[in-house]
């Protein structure tokens, strides 16, 4: 019973360090007995020092200091500080396929990873302009059974659905499950996509999982991914793969503007000149699809698409039919 009696004493301990304590706010021994009275547990001054070198040797980062003429206990480098937990915090309250409720839990539990003096910096309300926030709750298991599937090898089934003008569902394959063979879950634009063989379209498809229902998973093994499937899985997983298209190497003419835009997108080695005292010059792997049109197109006058010329065309015909839309 003694036995039992110190180890529930050395983790109400760790628990009262870990939840009071912090490099601005340590305890003296005398207010760790305090502590501890409240909850019913009556110690010594050596017993708390051996306790302390206990919790020390078990790996726990408990820092002494000076407090007037006192000892005082913190815990220095616990698994996140205060700063990644704000970063973490930051994507959780910002991001678009999480609902608010779920990005109220995950925030709460991100705040129990840290001193009770530290909540305050998390609880901050973090502005996102225009940020619509998820809907459907179920993909959190959406992505646990693909997980799963993935990991034993199997297909799934699911139903999906789009949003109709009358901000209705509207059930996809006449409301009947879809066959898959998943292959890959990617992040793209704040939102989950799976990449898959589909057995209706008997092709590589790609889903948005939050728009997934009734995820369940099966006993038959997925489909193997074959060679002249690789290309068209790889282009899916890209950014701008989501509409299928063609991959090409395509040559931009860019104000220097752009330049740390190309850099975000594409990364330090992508190759690129100088044309001139306001533009330079950029070669870029893309497939030429709607998303690789509207990425362009935003940045208007400053790019210019100037081979190979079969791109250039295509980029003239996109235009064209954009300007009779609005000449209608």
């Amino acid at each position: 019973m003694r036995t039992a009696h110190c180890k529930h004493k050395l983790l109400i301990l760790q628990k009262i360090l870990l939840e009071k304590t912090d490099e601005g706010h340590p305890l003296t021994v005398a207010q760790i007995i305090d502590e501890l009275a409240k909850y019913d547990i009556g110690v010594e001054r050596k017993t708390v020092y051996d306790d302390m070198e206990t919790l020390i040797n078990c790996g726990l980062d408990i820092i002494v200091d000076k407090k007037s003429h006192a000892n005082a206990y913190y815990v220095g480098e616990r698994v996140f500080q205060i700063e990644e937990l704000q970063v973490l915090a930051d994507a959780v309250a910002s991001s678009k396929f999480l609902s608010l409720k779920k990005s109220n839990e995950l925030i709460k539990k991100l705040q129990s990873l840290t001193s009770v003096h530290n909540l305050k910096t998390l609880k901050r309300s973090i502005y996102v302009e225009d940020r619509v926030k998820a809907f459907n709750e179920n993909i959190y298991y959406n992505i646990n059974a693909i997980q799963q599937a993935l990991s034993d090898n199997k297909k799934i089934t699911f139903k999906y659905f789009q949003y109709t003008a009358a901000k209705k569902k509207q059930y996809k394959n006449n409301g009947l499950p879809y066959r898959v063979s998943p292959y890959h879950i990617v992040w793209q634009n704040d939102n989950y996509y799976l990449v898959c063989y589909c057995e209706k379209h008997n092709n590589i498809s790609r889903y948005r999982i939050d728009r997934m229902l009734n995820v369940c998973v099966g006993e038959e093994k997925r489909k193997p991914v074959s060679v002249d499937e690789i290309l068209l899985v790889d282009n899916l997983c890209s950014t701008f793969g989501m509409y299928g298209g063609e991959r090409k190497e395509v040559v931009l003419k860019l104000h220097n503007d752009l330049v740390n835009v190309i850099i975000d997108r594409y990364g330090k080695d992508v190759y690129m000149r100088k044309e001139d005292n306001e533009h330079f010059i950029a070669f870029v792997e893309v497939q030429i699809s709607p998303p690789f049109w509207g990425w362009l197109f935003q940045f208007g006058d400053k790019a210019q698409i100037i081979s190979p010329e079969d791109v250039v065309n295509e980029a003239k015909d996109y235009i064209r039919k954009l300007e009779g839309i609005y000449k209608k």
